[in-house]
């Protein structure tokens, strides 16, 4: 890509959106395209089709989603499966009609089935069934991948699919019910620790395993696999199995984790688990072998990542 290449990032004020801005920008690109939900529904065709058409992107970023927890996806499945399937359909079209010489789709890996091998490899897709919990919002993702792979295969576009493990880091939800584990635990031992607590607790046994991937990380990979030659790209992909897996291919268990919050956060109290709760998956881990090939790896560590949020995490006095 070219410093002056225009590119569309969709989703630029979410975790990972907003990690591949800052990098876009840091390496000097100037022509970078955002708009707000406000300014484009990504949901209506027609405001798709005339954005497209009026800005003519060179690459498209597409890390637009209807994103939520479980509770969520429980209670709102029709718009989990329905407004992101409408965001997929719409933006891809609408790239390969105005020629965009490339897309990169950013997915998820709950899109492998929940009794699978682990850790999980890009082969897993579609051989089993999906957790229910998340199935609709899984099943939209597993769309964007093929619908990547369709217009591929049918008008030789070249789009291109990424599916990140857990993300945590800068811009996160740090929302006490509804955000992630991560970002969970940082609100909560910070505020342990600001009103003296004796203890936190965490649901389960800390025994179950998880990786995670720093926001930053998943940025630098991304870009990597949208800027990958073209030859080496389709020499470590199949046209009908063209997604790469993107995580550190290390899991921690869930103890570990908060055991190495607790220490960078400087809560002194206990660190307590109620087993009487439910851990979930044993393990979630995928295999980066694929990514790995092509000449990516992670850099930044999970003691590291965590001291990267929490300073954010001050800074916007959240």
């Amino acid at each position: 890509m070219n410093l002056n290449d225009k590119i569309y990032i969709a989703g630029h004020r979410g975790l990972v959106g907003s990690a591949i801005v800052r990098q876009l920008e840091s390496r000097g690109f100037t022509n970078l395209i955002m708009r707000t939900h406000k300014e484009l529904d990504l949901t209506n065709q027609a405001q798709v089709q005339n954005f497209f058409q009026q800005e003519k992107p060179d690459y498209v970023i597409l890390a637009a989603a209807k994103v939520g927890g479980i509770h969520a996806n429980n209670t709102y499945p029709a718009d989990f499966i329905y407004q992101n399937m409408m965001i997929e359909a719409n933006v891809i079209n609408s790239a390969y009609e105005n020629k965009v010489k490339r897309l990169l789709f950013l997915g998820s890996t709950c899109i492998y089935p929940k009794a699978v091998e682990q850790p999980m490899r890009e082969d897993a897709l579609l051989t089993d069934v999906l957790e229910p919990t998340n199935e609709p919002y899984a099943l939209a993702k597993i769309a964007g991948i093929k619908l990547c792979e369709s217009y591929n295969r049918q008008h030789g576009t070249d789009f291109r699919s990424v599916m990140p493990t857990n993300l945590y880091g800068v811009n996160d939800n740090f929302h006490p019910e509804n955000s992630h584990v991560i970002p969970a635990l940082m609100r909560r031992f910070h505020e342990a620790k600001i009103n003296n607590d004796e203890e936190v607790v965490l649901w389960g046994t800390g025994n179950a395993m998880r990786e995670f991937l720093y926001v930053d990380d998943m940025a630098a990979a991304s870009l990597f696999v949208l800027e990958l030659d073209e030859q080496i790209y389709q020499a470590n992909t199949k046209s009908m199995l063209s997604h790469i897996n993107v995580g550190t291919g290390v899991d921690i268990t869930i103890r570990e984790m908060a055991e190495t919050m607790k220490e960078v956060i400087g809560f002194k109290g206990k660190l307590t688990f109620d087993t009487t709760k439910p851990d979930g998956a044993p393990r979630k881990l995928i295999n980066v072998t694929r990514l790995e090939n092509m000449g990516w790896k992670y850099s930044v560590d999970l003691r590291k990542g965590i001291e990267k949020t929490y300073d954010w995490y001050l800074k916007e006095g959240l």
